[in-house]
């Protein structure tokens, strides 16, 4: 019977975890030159993993399930599930930045969940890289977290992902073999003798028992359950048992089910198998109504696995029909059917998303203003066309009490914006609670009230001059804190249509920061710019400079325009008012007013 390994790769975005783990697939032959683990085109632009992917190695007799997981705090629920279906993590990080802000995150859920990680010291061949500075970070992190004597006593490797090389010892040799064809045997082998065997004959010899950690959808096998054998075998065309431990046995807590096909993985691929045995990664057709954190038994009088929890949405806002006087000119799909189509089919993947569906108003709840936006730019890039309502903040009621989502937020930024992320961040109902100095680079530890970042991340880029690291976690609900005031900018409302011109524009920028540059289209209504007073402002953008047969040496100089600012989704979601749409088009991202001026 072949081992099988299963472990997770974890890090802050950017620490070479997806590089490293194509770079562990090229070397054992599961995939060609050129081929990458983040497949998605988002995730291709962006650098970073948004959903989690499966792959599997062989080697040496022993099958490695390897996960790759989301680094970005929005995506945490995928970590936290992933990280319950796996025995192991690799703990990648980077070894001239040491520990970031997004390691501290997912390392403390492994850390909580018993894991005992492996860390591996990346990117060793950076000129200012300190690998022994690195590690000690990394111990004083495991101790601040917690960590257990025996989680505290990790392996290391020392690697560099990109030439695909690994060393137990700094001083070790590096492999000279073409490419480093073998050059990260050092790891394989530390992940055979350090990561506990998922299976053995004992558990093949039990009853069936799986759960799913993850969804996917496939056009002609519907949804697929992703997830891990942890008893018997899983056979293709069994009758089987579906039990939900959150749901009474009457109430759709037990009920029947088929399996139609099982597949494993074999490097990138998935392949179709007869069965699946205890202690594999599988994925499964024919369950149309299987959800996360449920069990598929053979026997129906066996107790289910411990429920998964999905963590809970933290932000709203309304997706609708785009009724603007440019609705319509650039989408493929614009009709409240076809956006609804979208949206259920989101549903069976995206399991950090709720919607609810209205008439013509979807309610669309997700965990924080960058899934939302992943979710708008897929729909775009689809050729959907859509408008969205400004994003709030979900509010409870438990005992008469209002909650509201809080959040953790650790910032890295240069010491000497410390004074001013600290004064902004406690205007919108933050306090501080840790404080940590680093060689001019100092690591802020915040606590407060999700509302309180909504609209923030884009003045944080201003206020550290794009040197700051800003990362956020979700704490859970708390009470409601009162008002919290956040520095509002007007909006610059356009009452004319047809095209801006250059010389409108270049009267209206000493006004605010403008959005469009000359030649833009607009409509009456459509928001243009912000003004930096607050007041709300109408303008028009359309007018020319008025012909005279005087000559002047002020009215002949060249215009000066300052560059517009680009309005993305992330931008648009941030800076909107409660009484605007964004409005999302396959070409075009723009502001109006909800009531259109007639």
């Amino acid at each position: 019977m072949m081992e099988i390994r299963n472990i997770a790769i974890i890090a802050h975005v950017d620490h070479g975890k997806t590089t490293l783990t194509d770079a562990l697939l090229r070397q054992t032959g599961a995939f060609k030159e050129g081929v990458s683990m983040d497949s998605n085109a988002l995730e291709l632009e962006r650098g970073i993993t948004i959903y989690s992917k499966n792959a599997a190695i062989n080697y040496k007799n022993t099958k490695i399930n390897i996960v790759d997981t989301p680094g970005h705090a929005d995506f945490g629920s995928e970590v936290e599930r992933v990280l319950r279906s796996i025995d192991s993590v690799l703990l990648v990080v980077d070894a001239q930045e040491g520990p970031m802000p997004q390691t501290r995150f997912v390392l403390k859920k492994s850390l909580e969940l018993g894991l005992k990680p492996i860390v591996i010291i990346n990117k060793i061949d950076k000129p200012a890289a300190d690998p022994a500075k690195c590690v000690d970070e990394v111990l004083e992190l495991f101790m601040e977290l917690g960590a257990s004597d025996e989680q505290a006593n990790f392996p290391v490797v020392y690697a560099n992902g990109k030439a695909g090389i690994a060393k137990i010892k700094l001083e070790d040799e590096s492999s000279d073999l073409p490419a480093g064809k073998a050059g990260l045997t050092p790891l394989l082998e530390t992940i055979i003798k350090h990561v506990p065997s998922a299976s053995s004959e004992d558990l093949v010899a039990k009853p069936l028992r799986f759960q799913p950690f993850n969804l996917g959808y496939d056009n002609f096998l519907g949804r697929l359950a992703v997830g891990r054998v942890y008893e018997g075998v899983l056979k293709s065309g069994e009758n089987i048992f579906i039990k939900n431990p959150a749901r009474p046995a009457g109430g759709g807590g037990t009920r029947p089910g088929k399996i139609a096909k099982i597949f494993t993985f074999n490097g990138l691929e998935r392949v179709e198998a007869p069965e699946a045995i205890a202690g594999d990664i599988a994925l499964v057709a024919g369950l149309p109504d299987i959800y996360i954190g449920e069990t598929v038994l053979k026997d129906e009088s066996l107790e289910a696995l411990p429920a998964i929890k999905i963590d809970e949405p933290t932000i709203t806002l309304n997706f609708l029909v785009n009724n603007s006087p440019f609705g319509g000119r650039e989408g493929k799909f614009v009709t409240s059917r076809q956006i609804r189509e979208y949206l259920e089919r989101e549903l069976e993947v995206n399991v950090g998303l709720k919607i609810d569906f209205g008439q013509d108003i979807f309610k669309v709840s997700g965990r924080g203003e960058l899934h939302i936006a992943i979710l708008l730019e897929n729909m775009r890039r689809a050729g959907y066309e859509l408008q969205v309502s400004q994003p709030q903040v979900i509010i409870k009621e438990e005992g008469g009490e209002k909650l509201e989502p809080y959040e953790e937020v650790i910032i890295d930024a240069p010491a000497e914006y410390q004074g001013a992320i600290i004064e902004r961040l406690g205007g919108r109902g933050f306090i501080l609670t840790n404080l940590f100095n680093k060689e001019n680079i100092v690591r802020l530890s915040l606590e407060g009230p999700t509302r309180g970042i909504l609209g923030y991340r884009n003045q944080f880029t201003i206020d550290t001059k794009g040197e700051g690291i800003f990362a956020s976690h979700v704490l859970g609900f708390r009470p409601m804190k009162g008002e919290i005031k956040k520095r509002s900018a007007g909006s610059m409302v356009s009452m004319a249509d047809g095209k801006a011109l250059g010389f409108s524009l270049w009267g209206l920028q000493d006004r605010g920061m403008l959005y469009i540059s000359p030649g833009t289209e607009v409509y009456k209504g459509m928001v243009i710019g912000n003004t930096a007073k607050g007041d709300e402002m109408s303008v028009n953008p359309t007018k020319g400079k008025e012909l005279t047969n005087m000559r002047s040496k002020s009215s002949d100089e060249a215009l000066t325009l300052s560059p517009p600012y680009i309005l993305t989704i992330e931008r648009g979601l941030e800076i909107m008012s409660e009484d605007e749409y964004l409005e999302i088009t396959p070409k075009s991202t723009r502001l109006r007013k909800q009531n259109l001026i007639k």
